[in-house]
């Protein structure tokens, strides 16, 4: 609807004037009275003092007086109902007073202004072209279509941009559409470079470029217009699709499109071969290490077994030297082996080196044992069907004279019970025991006193001298 609306206001009471807005739809309405059209004849701006004034939410009414000195207003804020008077309007009391005697009209311009009412705009923007900002030379035709609703705020700051006289809402409307067509144009323009979106990927773009393009419009119309924007409405972005640059640029997006994924791909492929070798890697390097692992563990178990045949070969040259040395004691009358108190050849004594020369020998193979079982503690699990570890043997200490002697194993101290020279209260100590215990208390040497002692060895007789 135009900005001034044909239906005329009424003369009420007489000589005094009703002056009210009845316009349904309106931003800027000029009263004037019944009967007569805006800005034809001068006695619309004959005011008589006294008239009514009614003002309706939402609504601001105002008086325009233009006098020598120069123009002044009156801003009459609704709702408001009331006669016009000097109470009520300051400037009319020299105005009227000075000039008519206070009872004849005043001239003034009266203007109704719809603080409430919101004013539509539908607006289109021709194909301009967009460059995409991956591809400047390829420029694609965009075409903007929307609606952008406004009202006035501030009608003092509306009133010193506009003219009310001259106000004309048509006029008005396209004033904001061309500005608006503007703005949008310069926004959409940069929207590809700024947000970096490709121009072919606009059209899903339209709450970016709706928030963008009303964030860049309302302080704009509020300084260029005085009016404050409500809404701005982006309701279709369109491409140019039969355009040259449309498909120059579709083709080029195409390709690297393609080229991407190709690269995409080798570098997956690549890295899958990659990954392939390291796992090969690996799983040679762990097939080694148990080769290896292998191979030590069999070293280690037939090392193991000739330690066992060192160690016969050892007990056997022993036994060996043992006998050596009894030789050699029968040939020298057995001089120096003496366990008892006599002196010369002694048959305790030859038991008794024999036992030592047997002890001698047992514990070489004892000390042999012990090498075998801390190799053994070091080695692996043994594999099926390995020869198992020979058991540690036995080994006691006695106590001779208050000193200790030994380790003598249990064979060798069943030699010594034998030739008396180890009894039940003979002191023993071996690893593992808290102190020294007598023989016949240790269930592993008591068995060796259960035998029957040995009967006394008769005398020889004497031999009856040489006739």
């Amino acid at each position: 609807m135009g900005l001034f609306g044909n239906k005329n206001k009424t003369n009420e009471g007489g000589l005094m004037d009703v002056i009210r807005c009845d316009e349904s739809s309106y931003l800027i309405w000029k009263w004037r009275p019944a009967g007569e059209d805006a800005n034809t004849t001068k006695k619309e701006n004959s005011i008589r003092y006294g008239s009514s004034l009614r003002v309706k939410d939402g609504e601001v009414a105002v008086f325009v007086y233009h006098q020598k000195d120069g123009t002044m207003q009156d801003f009459i804020e609704g709702p408001y109902d009331d006669t016009i008077k000097t109470g009520n309007f300051p400037i009319l009391t020299s105005i009227v007073g000075a000039a008519f005697g206070g009872a004849s009209p005043f001239q003034a311009e009266i203007y109704f202004i719809n603080l409430a009412g919101i004013i539509q705009v539908k607006f289109g923007v021709p194909f301009f072209d967009v460059a995409d900002p991956r591809f400047m030379d390829y420029a694609v035709p965009v075409a903007v279509r929307g609606t952008i609703s406004f009202k006035i705020s501030d009608y003092k700051e509306f009133i010193k941009l506009h003219r009310l006289i001259d106000f004309n809402l048509a006029s008005f409307q396209t004033q904001i559409r061309d500005a608006v067509i503007r703005y949008t144009k310069g926004v959409v323009t940069n929207i590809p470079s700024d947000n970096g979106i490709p121009v072919i990927q606009l059209e899903r773009k339209i709450l970016l470029i709706n928030d963008t393009i009303e964030q860049y419009i309302k302080p704009r119309l509020q300084n260029d217009f005085g009016v404050t924007v409500s809404a701005v409405d982006i309701s279709d972005v369109e491409l140019d699709k039969d355009s040259d640059g449309y498909r120059e640029l579709k083709a080029v997006t195409a390709d690297i499109t393609t080229q991407t994924t190709q690269a995409q791909a080798a570098v997956n492929i690549k890295q899958m071969q990659d990954m392939q070798r390291v796992q090969m890697e690996n799983l040679e390097e762990t097939q080694r290490i148990q080769r290896e692992e292998m191979q030590r563990a069999q070293k280690l178990q037939t090392e193991s077994a000739n330690l066992s045949a060192f160690q016969i070969e050892k007990q056997t040259e022993v036994g060996i030297a043992g006998a050596n040395a009894l030789g050699k004691i029968s040939a020298n009358g057995g001089a120096g082996v003496n366990l008892g108190n006599g002196g010369g050849f002694n048959p305790a004594g030859l038991m008794a080196g024999m036992a030592m020369g047997s002890a001698i020998g047992q514990n070489m193979a004892g000390m042999m044992n012990g090498a075998l079982g801390g190799i053994n503690q070091q080695m692996p699990p043994q594999m099926p069907g390995a020869v198992p570890p020979v058991p540690p043997v036995s080994q006691y200490n006695v106590a001779v004279n208050g000193q200790s002697t030994g380790p003598y194993t249990v064979q060798v101290l069943s030699q010594m019970v034998a030739s008396g020279q180890f009894t039940k209260s003979s002191l023993v100590w071996k690893n593992g025991m808290a102190n020294w215990q007598a023989a016949g208390e240790i269930p592993e040497l008591a068995s060796l006193f259960a035998q029957s002692s040995v009967p006394p060895v008769p005398p020889v007789p004497p031999v009856p001298p040489a006739m």
